[in-house]
């Protein structure tokens, strides 16, 4: 063998080597973990109870940013447009799919320019009250509004996000009319409530259900089809005064598109096992949520099913996209 082959096979060799070394030393240094609304949300709690297992599973620090704003689009484009390396991952939330038909611009395209690795939780918004509100149920809360037309004002984590849609199917299949109160996140939303600015908000379990469980806040119906874990006593929606109502919070992991699939294969596998983690499992269902830890094809399938479906949500409320 020639000396000029000996150097091509050794040059193919360092490649692969380097390649495998690569592979294998995923990561070696901290991984951030951006959440796209203000701390406090069902977004930032989901992101920070995965946040130390993630850790414990890929032998690196994961952090985790907070970058609310413009509908949670500031955080979304800040990881569409990082480098697909792995060191820079969305908690992306049902926002992903409902902008689209929300605003004339978005500045990425959630199917083209993210990947998703697993949807993490699945859960409720409940419509919660703040206690001095004399409605005790939901169908006297229907009464109440009605009587009221116009008059009552409701928070929610932003425009176009869950708890807003949420809250306009709600009012839409009600026949209600309230003023809507954006705030940035649902923690901030949460905190005015319970403070007495706003009356009325419909946010997601996670944020909602210590503060219901401590009779701060008094929760009239969940909006999913079944009663959430942790808070079987309260109704849903449909069951309590609204036929065929059903509205569903959602989070999970996403990467820059063009991410290695070994890397999103190894996330994909810290994921599901963070979420299979007892003490991860027993905190999320107390609090409402539903662990899911799907395969990166369930959840690409599923945002599209989402976004389609909150695309003729939107026409239907009549909401023109900004």
């Amino acid at each position: 063998m020639n000396k000029i082959n000996k150097l091509i096979i050794l040059v193919a060799l360092a490649g692969v080597t380097s390649l495998v070394q690569a592979q294998v030393a995923y990561p070696t240094r901290t991984v951030r973990l951006i959440v796209p609304s203000s701390p406090g949300g069902g977004t930032d709690i989901s992101a920070r109870i995965l946040a130390p297992q993630l850790t414990q599973f890929l032998g690196q620090q994961v952090i985790v940013e907070n970058r609310p704003g413009a509908g949670t689009m500031i955080g979304g484009e800040a990881v569409a447009r990082a480098a697909a390396d792995g060191y820079t991952l969305l908690m992306g939330i049902s926002t992903l799919a409902i902008n689209p038909a929300m605003y004339k611009k978005v500045p990425y395209d959630a199917l083209k320019d993210l990947a998703p690795i697993s949807q993490a939780v699945a859960l409720s918004n409940v419509l919660v009250i703040h206690p001095s509100l004399p409605p005790r149920n939901l169908r006297e809360f229907i009464a109440f509004v009605k009587a009221r037309p116009g008059q009552l004002n409701f928070a929610s984590a932003g425009k176009g996000t869950s708890p807003h849609l949420s809250m306009e199917l709600f009012l839409v299949l009600a026949k209600l009319n309230m003023l809507h109160v954006p705030y940035k996140g649902s923690g901030p939303g949460v905190t005015d409530l319970i403070a007495g600015h706003v009356p009325v908000m419909m946010p997601n379990m996670l944020s909602a259900q210590p503060h219901i469980k401590s009779g701060r806040l008094r929760a009239l119906g969940v909006t999913g089809t079944k009663r959430a874990p942790g808070a079987e006593n309260i109704p849903t929606i449909a069951e309590a005064g609204v036929p065929g109502y059903e509205a569903v919070q959602w989070y999970g992991v996403l990467a820059p598109a063009g991410t290695p699939r070994d890397i999103i294969a190894k996330l994909h596998a810290g994921v599901v096992r963070a979420l299979q983690n007892s003490d991860v499992r027993k905190r999320l269902m107390n609090d409402g949520a539903e662990p899911v830890g799907s395969s990166p094809e369930q959840f690409a399938t599923y945002i599209r099913a989402e976004t389609e479906k909150w695309a003729k949500v939107i026409k239907a409320a009549g909401i023109v996209p900004n």
